[in-house]
């Protein structure tokens, strides 16, 4: 990949992950229309990095408070601060980890379609924008429960399926189990981090088995760039999630849908 293709990818990789709109969806339809090369493993991983330290970064008092709350209950057999929300976050990362090890060959294989992207891209936007809508969610992180947990979690693990968008469905879940949409958004992301590790070593694992060359300079531009536009995003999208709401990443996904059956299909 050359310089531009690569700061291009990253680029899209960084706005797309913590966005409700589908990051695997961009990364495989962009490609297509511009007749692109595969970006390959190594590429997916530096991004993957590059989104984890975001969300790691821009979260790190809520990380640190979680993790350390979470080992000292667990030393006391008994809640202490954060603990129950960092049970709820291992809770909620089964489902999608049991789910990507199982079907990670049906997902890259016969999944990656241009028309179960515009199907996944139009339905669960459509879905997003009926959440939002729901009245009197006022639920904050404090009220969750471990059900509640496991059914993001179970939402979490649709989104394998590339155009679903991990943030898009797991804030809709939320939104419907009547979580503010701050509350939601938060566990959202804050979810993002176990899966975002457990993706990222899955494909360290690839490269390091595949013996392959890797394109450090395409790794770091990668890796960088979405770093930097993911901070950005988490920043922006939840300083105007209150003023602007799900609805125009709901009509972005619905203008996507049109043109991927007009053009890709």
């Amino acid at each position: 990949m050359d310089f531009y293709q690569t700061f291009f990818l990253g680029l899209l990789q960084g706005l797309t992950e913590f966005l409700p709109i589908s990051s695997s969806a961009h990364l495989i339809l962009v490609p297509a229309l511009f007749g692109w090369v595969d970006q390959g493993v190594a590429f997916d991983l530096a991004v993957h990095v590059g989104t984890l330290l975001a969300v790691v970064l821009y979260f790190r008092d809520d990380v640190f408070k979680i993790a350390r709350d979470g080992l000292v209950s667990m030393g006391q057999r008994r809640v202490v601060g954060q603990g129950a929300l960092a049970l709820y976050l291992v809770i909620g990362t089964i489902p999608a980890g049991l789910a990507g090890l199982a079907l990670l060959d049906i997902i890259d294989n016969e999944l990656r379609a241009v028309e179960i992207i515009f199907a996944t891209t139009l339905f669960f936007g459509l879905l997003l924008g009926l959440a939002d809508w729901i009245p009197n969610r006022q639920r904050t992180l404090d009220s969750l429960n471990w059900k509640d947990a496991l059914l993001v979690g179970i939402a979490q693990a649709i989104a394998l399926i590339p155009g679903t968008s991990r943030s898009g469905i797991t804030i809709t879940a939320g939104l419907f189990l009547g979580m503010s949409r701050q509350a939601a958004s938060r566990f959202s992301f804050l979810l993002a981090i176990p899966i975002t590790a457990l993706a990222a070593g899955v494909k360290l694992l690839e490269v390091a088995a595949a013996d392959m060359v890797v394109d450090w300079n395409a790794f770091l531009v990668g890796g960088v760039t979405s770093f930097l536009i993911a901070i950005t995003a988490i920043h922006f999208f939840l300083k105007w999630l209150n003023t602007v709401g799900m609805w125009p990443y709901v009509i972005y996904r619905i203008i996507l849908a049109g043109v991927i059956y007009a053009v890709l299909m």
